[in-house]
């Protein structure tokens, strides 16, 4: 049976994504993508070692005669955020990723892709590999939980990395090179509700908002892409009102740095109210897509009978708590840059909701190039969870990466894609989490840029890699190493 990458160039590369693409490797489930680079350095007989949080390390000898040049760092991280369809089954931890050629791109089948950051790692291995590049001495960083913590950069010690040069394979466009990025963290706010049993005479539905893109939350925030929770909050908000809504359960989203694409709730109303919350749904479907038609085409507002036996609705009061602060809860762009055009300065993301029993969690996430803005905006979030009566918790964050314009690797990069492409690259920060932030504090000093190909739709079951970028990523990799040396 034909594969997705058969006949794709360079085929070294596609053949180790291919590979890392057959092991589940979501964020905090590494062990075994991790092994598979120890066994590979191993097969090819290059030294490799794991610390003690996870990350590996392939050291990789210069080219003869390039002993005495400066040593580089290929950084990479393992896990891959876990996302599908509903409609999709598929377990993270077991199956493989179904890799499709689709025209010009390469997607998954109903998930999302793990190309971020699966190409760089096949890049890297790739590089590794392949014993004709002209090279100085390498390092090659694979970090562990980049997508939910960083949590192998926060915990990269001194000296496991020697190189003074470090090349991160993390961005998603080609013929860009990004020199900075914002620093973040995530506010959870979470709720011990109260309950009752539902009234004899309730009916019990499901609603549903589903279709929308999600994307990135932080390159794609700016896009003007709807949240499907800030939207059920809303509906809910109506049903309430208008039809006397008695909510039991509120889902939606996956992770805090992804725009959420789906959420569900499940609600009771009185018998005689049923058909006035159909309705309403409908109506509702109807204002949310004149506001996001031209961005969202595919979005839907559904409701359908749900089981209804011994259902315990929330009591009123925790249910205003709760969809109060959704509605107060600010979505999106807070600042842009004044120094940066089109740069995104500081935004949120409300996140992911879940409801366990008696408990209700709602996650959201912080982003800013300036720290002094991460906090007032996390200090907003934090405020409005208190002002709803919710227990409020943040994760210690992660800081952001500033450009540094006068990069000696910069400046090389530069001229080496100038000469093989005939023109300059775009130089640029981005208003997302790479971990060239936390390296820079455990390693100062150590001069940084980011590249990789273009990877469209991430943390999206629409993901995809536009094949013909990546030929072009590999030239530009290669013919850097061989500058710097």
């Amino acid at each position: 049976m034909p594969s997705a990458i058969d006949g794709l160039e360079p085929q070294p590369l596609w053949k180790h994504f291919a590979a890392l693409s057959r092991i589940p490797r979501g964020s905090k489930n590494e062990a075994a993508a991790a092994q598979f680079v120890l066994d590979t350095a191993r097969q090819l007989a290059l030294p490799a070692r794991q610390d003690a949080i996870g990350n590996v390390l392939v050291v990789k000898p210069a080219a003869p005669g390039n002993d005495r040049m400066p040593s580089v760092c290929l950084q990479s991280h393992l896990d891959m955020v876990c996302e599908k369809n509903a409609d999709k089954v598929h377990d993270f931890t077991k199956d493989p990723i179904e890799l499709v050629r689709d025209g010009d791109v390469v997607r998954a089948n109903g998930t999302t892709l793990g190309a971020d950051n699966g190409v760089g790692v096949a890049a890297a291995l790739a590089v590794a590999e392949d014993r004709s590049l002209e090279h100085g001495p390498l390092e090659l960083l694979f970090t562990i939980d980049e997508e939910t913590g960083l949590t192998g950069a926060h915990n990269l010690e001194p000296g496991f990395v020697r190189s003074r040069i470090l090349l991160n394979l993390d961005s998603e466009t080609e013929g860009e090179i990004c020199v900075g990025c914002a620093g973040g963290l995530d506010t959870l706010g979470t709720w011990n509700v109260a309950r009752e049993p539902a009234r004899p005479n309730a009916v019990a539905l499901e609603l549903g908002v589903t279709g929308l893109r999600g994307g990135h939350s932080g390159v794609d925030i700016d896009k003007g892409r709807g949240n499907a929770l800030k939207i059920a909050g809303r509906v809910l908000i109506a049903l309430a009102q208008e039809a006397g809504a008695r909510v039991v359960s509120i889902r939606g989203g996956g992770k805090p740095n992804a725009i959420p694409r789906e959420a569900f709730a499940t609600f009771c109303v009185p018998r005689s109210r049923a058909t006035r919350a159909r309705k309403l749904v409908g109506r509702w479907e109807g204002v949310v897509r004149e506001e996001l038609g031209s961005v969202e085409p595919d979005l839907r507002l559904r409701v359908a009978e749900a089981a209804g036996d011994g259902l315990q609705v929330l009591k009123r009061k925790s249910q205003k708590q709760i969809l109060q602060t959704i509605s107060a809860l600010p979505h999106g762009v807070i600042k842009m840059s004044a120094a940066i055009p089109e740069l995104v300065e500081t935004s949120t993301n409300v996140a992911v909701i879940t409801t366990q029993g008696d408990t209700v969690s709602l996650a959201t996430s912080q982003r800013s190039s300036v720290a002094s803005e991460i906090e007032e905006i996390t200090q907003t979030v934090r405020t409005i969870f208190e002002l709803g009566r919710a227990a409020v918790s943040q994760s210690d964050g992660y800081p952001g990466w500033k450009p540094n314009m006068e990069s000696p690797t910069l400046k090389r990069a530069l001229a080496t894609y100038a000469s093989l492409f005939g023109r300059e690259p775009d130089v640029r920060a981005v208003h997302a989490g790479l971990e060239c932030g936390i390296i820079g504090e455990t390693y100062p000093g150590i001069d940084m840029i980011s590249f990789g190909p273009t990877v469209e739709e991430v943390h999206t079951p629409e993901e995809r890699i536009v094949i013909d970028t990546v030929p072009r990523f590999w030239g530009f990799l290669t013919a850097l190493l061989k500058a710097v040396a």
